[in-house]
């Protein structure tokens, strides 16, 4: 293990734990969201006027378990995106640092880093993100496994969205980013006022709970609102072909970036750009939110963990050795 970088490696594990623990408390929220955003229908056709009326189809057809279908895919998604996006980005953070010899990233070279390494989880977990996209937009109750969904067409058609995935790198850039920047002041301004009350105690190197949530919050919502027509496009390109739509609603100019949104502006006009928003906040600022929280709580733990993980394989090499000499 020698060759691993224990920053990185603390920082996608603890990320990881967090994913699966926010996308497994909020995903009824999710399923809804990603049903309510994949409709596109010109007014007085929707199936779905409000977020509330995919609960409502739910609990009306007593399919209130389907609101957890693809649980599993999602976060096997999310638990791989978080170790590949956290890792990515603190090993190229370190590796920037130690090339450039500074002390600290600027805001232009943290956005290229956050970019490169959400390209990175892109390429890596699309399938399963289509995968995971398109168990949700099926209908309840008629929600495929992970292998039917994906065989179901051609494997180019799992990485459908892909393009868009890549150009929804500038959202977590952003996130972390204005998180990391955000983070950086407070402690600053906490350490400050710990030097100046004169107290003995070490000085904070770590954002509260509260602290952390309240800066995700602030950061995801800034994110998400800059790149939502974005995000509501993938939904659509990756959404399941439901029975009772029309062939026309699924045809395959959706199926690009340029195809998705022109469908939005010929049905539903520039408010369709915006369609779910509030859920679409709702969801991410809870969920990213969360995460962060539990990764500042987890860090710790887990650094220590991994030591003395290190420190185990490191004596119980040594013996071996021994015994061979002896």
């Amino acid at each position: 293990m020698a060759g691993v970088n224990f920053e990185s490696l603390v920082e996608a594990t603890s990320g990881a734990v967090g994913a699966f623990v926010s996308t497994t408390v909020l995903y009824p929220l999710d399923t809804c969201k990603t049903k309510y955003q994949a409709e596109v229908r010109s007014i007085g056709q929707q199936k779905y006027r409000y977020l509330s009326d995919v609960l409502v189809e739910a609990i009306s057809k007593g399919q209130i378990i389907s609101l957890y279908q693809g649980l599993g895919t999602k976060n096997l998604q999310s638990i791989i995106a978080q170790f590949v996006y956290f890792y990515g980005y603190s090993y190229f953070k370190q590796l920037y640092l130690m090339n450039f010899g500074v002390k600290s990233i600027g805001t232009t070279a943290n956005l290229i880093i956050a970019a490169a390494a959400g390209a990175c989880t892109a390429i890596i977990t699309q399938p399963l993100d289509t995968a995971s996209s398109r168990m949700q937009t099926s209908a309840f109750g008629k929600s495929k496994g992970l292998w039917q969904t994906l065989s179901s067409g051609s494997w180019t058609e799992a990485f459908d969205g892909l393009g868009i995935s890549l150009v929804l790198t500038s959202n977590p850039a952003i996130q972390y980013t204005v998180f990391d920047q955000l983070k950086q002041r407070l402690i600053n301004q906490q350490q400050i006022k710990h030097s100046s009350s004169g107290s003995k105690g070490p000085s904070p190197k770590s954002l509260s709970a509260f602290s952390a949530f309240l800066l995700g919050a602030i950061s995801k919502s800034v994110a998400t609102t800059l790149t939502y027509p974005l995000i509501r496009c993938k939904v659509m390109i990756q959404a399941a072909d439901n029975e009772d739509e029309s062939k026309e609603t699924h045809s395959k100019s959706r199926k690009t970036i340029t195809g998705g949104l022109s469908s939005i502006w010929k049905k539903e006009g520039i408010p369709g750009f915006f369609k779910g928003l509030q859920a679409q906040i709702l969801k991410t600022v809870l969920s990213s939110a969360l995460l962060l929280m539990i990764k500042e709580k987890l860090s710790r733990f887990t650094w220590i963990s991994l030591l003395a993980l290190k420190r185990y394989l490191f004596v119980s090499k040594r013996r071996v050795k021994d015994a061979r000499v002896v």
